[in-house]
Formats: structure tokens, sequence, C-alpha cells
């Protein structure tokens, strides 16, 4: 557990580009500079909570002396690998959020958080005995149990700056399907994550939450509905169909096409002659 207070980013190069073997999770009063994290920065610098994962790339830029305030939680894998949060842990997308996605929280779960955090720091200062390791582990589950809600949370209070980005995702998806997929192949949801500038994990959260449908699902649906366009009101073979729509096989377009509504592409097209 380390204290903000306690923390003063210099201009030591260090800052620029870093990475730790270890999960962190931080709850940051105060601004200190602009945190990188993947591709893009965190889109506020103060009263956030963060979630980072091991292995990613990391820098600190500009870098103030404003004071500071709350704490940095962090673990190695091993402390958890033998627990069932060991096993789970990577169903928390959060911990793959790259921008955009710190989570805001209300005072009462700011209360909650950091009640916990606490918890956790005044067993870390008990004498050691076989019941701390489980302890601490139960501490930390219990908090991303919470942070899962309270992210649950924002995705509808911040419903008006998550509006923005699926009507956005509707246009890039539009645009794709009727110029670029040809070219580019099939949509992904890296592609579309990228040119949002979120991370994909965070993407599937958010239109899962506006939408009922995770990303993957949303992307099938959009072609699926823009392979019925080209088959009831153009000429197009199957095969032109399939590469407009970026299938490299044919065969591909069908399957997947029969699978979201169980006819084949000649079967629907037959349905409207």
């Amino acid at each position: 557990m380390i204290d903000f207070e306690h923390i003063k980013f210099d201009s030591n190069e260090i800052w620029s580009s870093f990475y730790y073997d270890f999960y962190c999770v931080a709850i940051k009063k105060g601004a200190s500079g602009k945190f990188r994290y993947g591709q893009a920065h965190y889109d506020f610098d103060e009263g956030v909570m963060s979630f980072t994962k091991p292995g990613q790339i990391f820098s600190v830029t500009n870098p103030t002396d404003d004071p500071l305030s709350g704490y940095m939680m962090v673990f190695k894998p091993e402390l958890i690998r033998d627990s069932e949060l060991g096993k789970v842990i990577g169903n928390y997308g959060f911990f793959s959020y790259s921008t955009s996605e710190a989570l805001h929280l209300s005072e009462k779960e700011d209360y909650i958080i950091m009640s916990l955090m606490n918890q956790i720091q005044d067993e870390l200062k008990n004498n050691i005995d076989h019941y701390s390791q489980d302890l601490i582990v139960s501490h930390i589950d219990l908090l991303l149990n919470y942070a899962k809600r309270f992210h649950n949370r924002q995705f509808l209070t911040r419903s008006s700056v998550n509006n923005d980005i699926v009507l956005k995702m509707e246009e890039l998806m539009d645009a794709y399907l009727k110029s670029d997929a040809s070219i580019l192949g099939v949509p992904t949801v890296h592609f579309f994550a990228e040119k949002l500038n979120i991370s994909p994990n965070y993407l599937s959260d958010l239109l899962k939450s506006a939408t009922g449908q995770n990303a993957q699902t949303y992307i099938q649906e959009a072609v699926v509905e823009r392979a019925k366009e080209l088959l009831s009101t153009t000429s197009l073979s199957i095969k032109e169909i399939a590469y407009e729509l970026g299938f490299e096989y044919p065969q591909s377009f069908s399957t997947m096409f029969k699978k979201n509504t169980q006819q084949t592409p000649l079967q629907f097209r037959a349905a409207f002659n």
C-alpha cells in the first residue's frame, strides 16, 4: 500500500516510459501530471480510480508539485495465484482499459473504497500469521467487486458521453461497411476501439450497457444487416457481396449469415423474388 502523499513526481526521465510486473489499483485525488496507460491518457487528472495490470507501458508527463492524496495498492500475481480471485481476475475488463475509462467515484463510493484500502493497510501492519494472506486477498476481492458495481453505475451516469461514443461507432460502422470492408477485411472490435481511442474491453462493456450486445455481437449484427440490404436491393452475387463485406471466402460469409438468421443468403434473397 503506497500513500500518494509520500510520492513526488519529479522530472526524472524514468517517468517517460516504464512498466511493472504487478497489478495496481489506485484512488487518486489531486493532479500531479498526465498519466498515460496503453495508447492514450486518462480523461481526468484528479478524483479518479484506475486499474492497471502487469506488463503494460506507462508514463507520467508534465509532473507538478500539486498536493496529492489517496492510495496505490500494488500486488504481484503470485499473491492471488492459488485463490479463487486468481482464477477470475482476467474477467475484470477494467484492468485492460486504456483511456477515458478511469472510474469516477461518488462521495459514498469513495468512502467504501477508502475504507477497504485502510483495512488492507491495517492488516499489513499486523504481525504476519497464517491468516494474513487469505484476509488480504479477501479484501482485494471485495474491493474489485465493488469496483465492478461502480463501473456499471458509471456507464449509466455518464450516459451523454457514452451515447456520443455509440453514435460515433454507428457512423464508423456504416462508413466501413459501405466503403472500407472490401479493402480492409471483415470489421473487428480492435479496429473501432482504436478509431474511438478507447480499449476493446471498454468498448464492449459500453455497448453491452447501451445496446445489450457486446462489441463482437454488435459488429456481426451490423454486417448481417448490410448483407440483407445488398441481398434484397442489388443483383450482386453471393460471392460479390461476401467480398464487398470483407470476407476472403464466400463460405465464411454464408456460414456467418446463416448462424445469425437461420437462413442461407440465397434463401433470404429468394424471399424477395
